[in-house]
């Protein structure tokens, strides 16, 4: 089996996109399978492999670690057919992804295709839900053509196909339990940071509008004093809005930019309450790394992470945007130790059934259906 991945983004990118088709080709090298990547340049070039052919690029500006590239067409479909794949996997809707559904199409090469992002959602934040009538109607033309689409989550099978989306398959997210769990120091990251307070509330995430910030930063100042006296909160990640959340200079909160791999798992792991407001979830990697490492989750109940958390089991979702609603979940927890360290359990151990090999090869069954799927035939 030859596979051709085409995407806007990949690692070193930090986002949800990248990390995952990062992952799946990890797996493919484990399993031998042959695989070339189509991609724009990263804004770092630490990582260059041969499976990848890179193009240049300019960043999007409601997603900006999508980037626009301006592929080569007659280069690209040389190396096209020469690799001559048995399947093209687009996973993302700009000018790389386009490419791939061209070719697939000229080339009479079977097409998939995963979704991983609702740019709809992300319109209101932005203050452009003008654009949601022609967003829509670009990605139902784009996606029309794939034999199957990949969605994350049973919310964003949904969603799609009250759109009219078909031929939709979950392929769902898994986590490395290995490098996140609950058994490290917490020391380390108390040190690290200089926290002193009881509690330690996390939130990991792209520093962005659609992560709904606003939110979380009224819990954060609303939280009744004898408890805020008691709290530090570690903030991870970069992005658009790192300046202005630097800008309301909340005493007892840390920003420690992108943290990844040990230094990620060492602040889920010291972490009491992961708290994550982002109403714009396909499906939310970092709830799954947070219960991996035994944090609860207190999540918005919304998009994917709808489907990850279990309310009372595992966390709490609360009302999108409502900051009362977080506010009352962290204190319940926070003030019932029992509860919190039972929650902490059962993360871990729902996180340790979502094993990534199992995901992958499920994927791969789904290829070989569509590679060896005969061709239907036209009757005049």
């Amino acid at each position: 089996m030859k596979i051709a991945i085409f995407t806007d983004t990949f690692y070193p990118e930090v986002n949800g996109v990248a990390n995952t088709l990062k992952k799946f080709t990890d797996y493919l090298d484990t399993q031998d399978i042959s695989y070339k990547v189509f991609a724009p340049i990263s804004v770092s070039n630490e990582y260059i492999s041969d499976h990848i052919h890179r193009f240049k690029s300019l960043s999007f500006f409601l997603y900006p670690e999508c980037r626009l590239a301006f592929p080569n067409i007659l280069q690209l479909k040389a190396e096209i057919e020469q690799y001559s794949p048995d399947l093209i996997h687009v996973a993302t809707p700009f000018t790389v992804g386009l490419s791939g559904v061209y070719f697939a199409k000229k080339l009479n090469i079977p097409l998939v295709g995963s979704y991983h992002t609702d740019f709809n959602d992300y319109l209101h934040f932005y203050d452009l839900q003008f654009l949601t009538k022609p967003l829509w109607k670009y990605m139902k033309w784009f996606h029309g053509s794939f034999k199957k689409l990949f969605v994350p989550s049973i919310d964003t099978l949904e969603k799609l196909n009250n759109r009219g989306f078909r031929n939709l398959e979950i392929w769902p997210r898994g986590v490395d339990c290995e490098v996140y769990h609950p058994y490290y120091k917490k020391e380390i990251i108390r040190n690290r940071y200089a926290i002193s307070e009881k509690y330690i509330l996390t939130y990991v995430g792209r520093l962005a509008p659609e992560k709904d910030l606003k939110t979380l930063m009224k819990v954060a100042g609303s939280l009744p004093p004898e408890i805020n006296d008691h709290v530090h909160w570690l903030i991870a990640g970069d992005g658009p809005l790192l300046d202005e959340l630097k800008m309301t200079k909340v005493p007892n909160m840390t920003f420690t930019g992108y943290l990844k791999g040990v230094e990620l798992a060492e602040a889920y792991s010291a972490t009491d309450l992961f708290v994550f407001p982002s109403p714009t979830e396909t499906f939310g990697n970092v709830v799954l790394e947070a219960l991996a490492s035994g944090t609860p989750v207190i999540g918005a109940n919304a998009g994917g992470v709808k489907n990850i958390i279990s309310t009372g089991v595992t966390g709490y979702l609360c009302e999108p945007g409502n900051a009362e609603d977080f506010i009352k979940n962290i204190l319940h927890l926070l003030d019932n130790e029992p509860l919190r360290v039972q929650l902490a359990g059962n993360a871990r151990k729902y996180a340790l059934t979502q094993k990534w090999d199992q995901i992958f090869e499920e994927v791969i069954n789904q290829y070989s259906y569509v590679i060896n799927e005969p061709a239907k035939k036209i009757y005049a």
